[in-house]
Order: structure tokens, then C-alpha cells, then sequence
């Protein structure tokens, strides 16, 4: 398969995060069928990392997530685009890298390649990759996301939670002997609106989403229970961020912390045009695998919608890329 096909086999193969198997599965088979040693490293319920290298220890790896967010779109294509979910975020990168690595081969340089899975979530594939015991003999893991083919220098970190309230249910027409949760939670979630947030040079504005909200049973019911998930694009350290979170917070709710991961430096390199970028990557949970690197084609504005795209040179200019920055990483 040539770039674009291998990313439209990708696309076509639907890995939501939780449900990797199939596209894990897939990329083991084509890669053993090129010449690779493939290990899937089990994460959990199923779910496998992937690790494929034509060499003991490579030096460096290209990576990159396997699972997408929701919905799953097939793949579509015109004469400059490529369409579908996971399109740049982050199966054409796969492609990619793929290519690039057989490009590398073919001129006697070998690099490995890992894929995870969780990325979209909580990063479990990257935690449980970071164990791996190829990762000590890595020295750069060129980690793959959509950066428009610059080298991102700096990313915001990450901060996901829950925000639990707790109410008592009643009759809606007394509602004098209830208490209800959704009237607490929206004053909690009104207040952290209005939070004056850390700001940083670099990185600009911390940034809070309020993901999801969900509470009550009927409209004719003051709810017992409510809750919202929020992530908070991380600039400064976790530790601020939570202190003001939680001051605001008080006791009318109980925070539970699904994840964090702090703001990112990463390499930079002579030669290649660069940038900040303000998503968070597998990379803070890879701690293990020698200098970090950024670099991805495709828009970050075109990840999670519907018009999910890749631009085919962007592609293209992508896999001269990735064998460009490993080549001059081990040079």
C-alpha cells in the first residue's frame, strides 16, 4: 500500500478509545508483512500498544495514538484531501510514519516505531509503554500529532476531572423539602468561570471546558446527584491550578482528578520551522523514552470535527520530515 491507501485503510478501521483492537491487529499484520518484529504490549480489556523495530535497540521511534474520538467517519478523498475520523489525529500520521521508517531502512538507518492506545483519554497506553523495556535504550521518540509539519518546541499541559454534587430529591412542586444537586453544581461551575486562571509568556492562558454535565432523573424530580467533567489546559504547573480550583470549589462538592500531565519542553532542531502548541500528547507519560520531539501534518483546528482532513502533500511532506529529523538526530 502506498501513503494514501495505508491511510485510508486506517481510517476505515474504527479504534474509539477503548476499542484499539482492531486497528492494532491490523498494523501488526501489514508491518510483519514488511519485515518488522511487532510486539503488542497488553494494556487492558484487550487493548495492545504497539512496538515494531527491524533492530535490537533503535536509537530513535517514531510515535503516535491509535484510537480516535467519537464519532467514527470512513474515509472519502478528492483530488488534495483525504476525509475521515483519525484523518490527522492521528492515522494519516501513522501512515506517515510508517512510510518514513521504510524510507530510513532503505538507506540503512533503522528506527523503531510505537503506537498506543488511550491517548484521546487518559493516556494509559503511554503509562504502561513507558515500562517497556526498549525504552532505556531509546534516546529521541519523535512523538507525532497534528502541528501543521513544525516542530513544537512547548505544549500546554493537562488537567481532566469530575466535579460531584450531592442534593436531596423531592416533589418538584415543594421543592422546600428537597435540596437539588443541579442548582449547586451550576453555582460551582459559575464560579470557576470567573476564576482568574495562571497565565505564562510562553504558553499564554490557562483555559477551562466544561466537557459534559449530566444530573436528575424527570423534570417533575429535584435531582439528588449531578456531575461535569472538565479539562483545564495547563500553562503553569498542576499544583496552582488545583489551589484555586479547589478554594473555589469549597465543600459543595467533592473533585475527583482523572488525570494531569504538566507543561511540556521539547527539542528543537536547526532546520526546522517551529511552534507552541496548546494540546497535550502522549508525550509527559513517556518520560522513559529519551528526548521528546513534536512534529505532525494536518491542522489541530480539523481534529474532532466533521470535516476532519488531511491535506495529501502535507502527507507527503511529512514522511521527508520524519526521516529528515531522524537522520539529523543520529548524525
Amino acid at each position: 500500500m502506498n501513503l494514501f491507501e495505508l491511510t485510508r485503510e486506517l481510517i476505515d478501521i474504527p479504534s474509539l478509545t477503548g476499542a484499539e483492537a482492531d486497528v492494532s491487529h491490523f498494523l501488526s499484520s501489514h508491518l510483519t508483512r514488511l519485515g518488522y518484529s511487532v510486539a503488542l504490549q497488553d494494556v487492558t480489556d484487550g487493548r495492545a500498544n504497539l512496538i515494531a523495530t527491524t533492530t535490537d535497540r533503535p536509537r530513535v521511534f517514531l510515535s503516535t495514538h491509535m484510537d480516535t474520538v467519537p464519532p467514527h467517519i470512513k474515509a472519502s478523498e478528492d483530488a488534495d484531501y483525504i476525509y475521515g475520523r483519525g484523518s490527522c489525529d492521528a492515522k494519516g500520521i501513522i501512515a506517515a510514519q510508517i512510510s518514513a521508517a521504510e524510507q530510513l531502512r532503505a538507506e540503512g538507518l533503522n528506527v523503531g516505531l510505537l503506537f498506543t492506545v488511550d491517548e484521546e483519554a487518559g493516556s494509559a497506553g503511554a503509562s504502561a509503554a513507558n515500562d517497556h523495556p526498549l525504552a532505556s535504550s531509546c534516546e529521541y521518540l519523535i512523538n507525532g500529532e497534528p502541528t501543521d509539519n513544525k516542530l513544537a518546541t512547548g505544549s500546554k499541559g493537562s488537567l481532566r476531572l469530575r466535579i460531584i454534587t450531592q442534593g436531596c430529591a423531592a416533589h418538584s412542586a415543594y421543592p422546600e423539602h428537597g435540596h437539588s444537586a443541579i442548582d449547586t453544581l451550576l453555582d460551582v461551575l459559575g464560579e470557576l468561570r470567573q476564576c482568574a486562571w495562571p497565565s505564562d509568556e510562553q504558553f499564554g492562558d490557562t483555559t477551562c471546558n466544561i466537557g459534559t454535565i449530566e444530573g436528575g432523573t424527570r423534570a417533575n424530580v429535584i435531582s439528588a446527584t449531578a456531575a461535569a467533567d472538565l479539562q483545564i489546559r495547563l500553562v503553569t504547573p498542576v499544583a496552582p491550578v488545583k489551589e484555586i480550583l479547589e478554594q473555589a470549589v469549597g465543600d459543595r462538592a467533592r473533585v475527583r482528578y482523572l488525570s494531569e500531565a504538566e507543561p511540556q519542553q521539547m527539542l528543537g532542531v536547526d532546520g526546522f520551522d517551529t511552534c507552541v502548541v496548546r494540546f497535550t500528547t502522549d508525550i509527559p507519560y513517556l518520560t522513559n523514552w529519551g528526548k521528546p520531539l513534536l512534529l505532525g501534518p494536518g491542522s489541530i483546528l480539523d481534529a474532532h470535527t466533521d470535516h476532519e482532513r488531511i491535506a495529501k502533500g502535507d502527507l507527503t511532506e511529512a514522511v521527508d520530515l520524519y526521516a529528515k529529523l531522524a537522520r539529523t538526530l543520529v548524525a
